[in-house]
């Protein structure tokens, strides 16, 4: 926890919780471990939808489709999402969960590696969520912006890696350096990117918010 968990539930005490499904989905991918995204991050991306009030969606990790749900609720009518995972259970688990929710007409789940399946993308995306794995972050940027008009933004989540970001590589597990060199090669990229305007704030596990300049 980034942030001290008192003021993060404090903070969600005011968010309320989601409809019944959305709920039941979260319930069941926190018993399973399934990584999904925090409540506080919840009430971001809302707010976000309502402010860009996007036409096309890109999402790059769905896990069970929790957050492609919450996203298709806020969204406007007449947005679609295209979401992005490589896992087989998970992507059974995400096309079950959008067939209860009757939302399989507004997101379409594609099954594969996201270096694969990003550069065949065609037209354009006005809001991105970025949510798979931290190691890819810089490969799915390369593809990422060129499917991003401008105006449009990229939300990206996990950037403090669990707290790990801010320790030298050498305190991170021997497991995790990879990730962490990965992670700052990508923080430094965006923000220094002369074709976004970013800034990094310690929402959750952190994340970084783009606009395509």
């Amino acid at each position: 926890m980034i942030i001290d968990e008192r003021f993060t539930d404090f903070i969600n005490s005011y968010n309320g919780v989601q409809k019944e499904l959305l709920e039941a989905v979260r319930k069941e991918a926190v018993s399973e471990n399934v990584p999904i995204i925090r409540r506080e991050m919840e009430s971001y991306i809302k707010v976000m939808l309502g402010i860009v009030k996007p036409k096309r969606i890109l999402e790059i990790g769905t896990a069970v489709g929790y957050s492609a749900l919450l996203m298709a609720e806020y969204m406007p009518k007449d947005c679609t999402i295209v979401t992005i995972e490589n896992y087989d259970v998970r992507i059974k688990k995400a096309r079950e969960n959008f067939a209860l929710a009757g939302k399989e007409n507004v997101i379409t789940l594609m099954e594969g590696d996201a270096c694969e399946i990003l550069p065949t993308l065609t037209g354009e995306f006005d809001f991105v969520f970025m949510d798979a794995a931290k190691g890819q972050y810089l490969n799915y940027l390369n593809y990422v912006k060129k499917l991003m008009p401008g105006g449009a933004i990229l939300i990206t989540d996990n950037i403090l890696c669990d707290g790990d970001i801010i320790e030298s590589k050498y305190a991170v597990t021997r497991r995790n350096r990879t990730i962490h060199a990965r992670m700052r090669d990508y923080l430094y990229e965006i923000t220094h990117s002369d074709e976004f305007d970013t800034t990094l704030i310690p929402l959750g596990d952190g994340i970084s918010l783009s606009v395509r300049k």
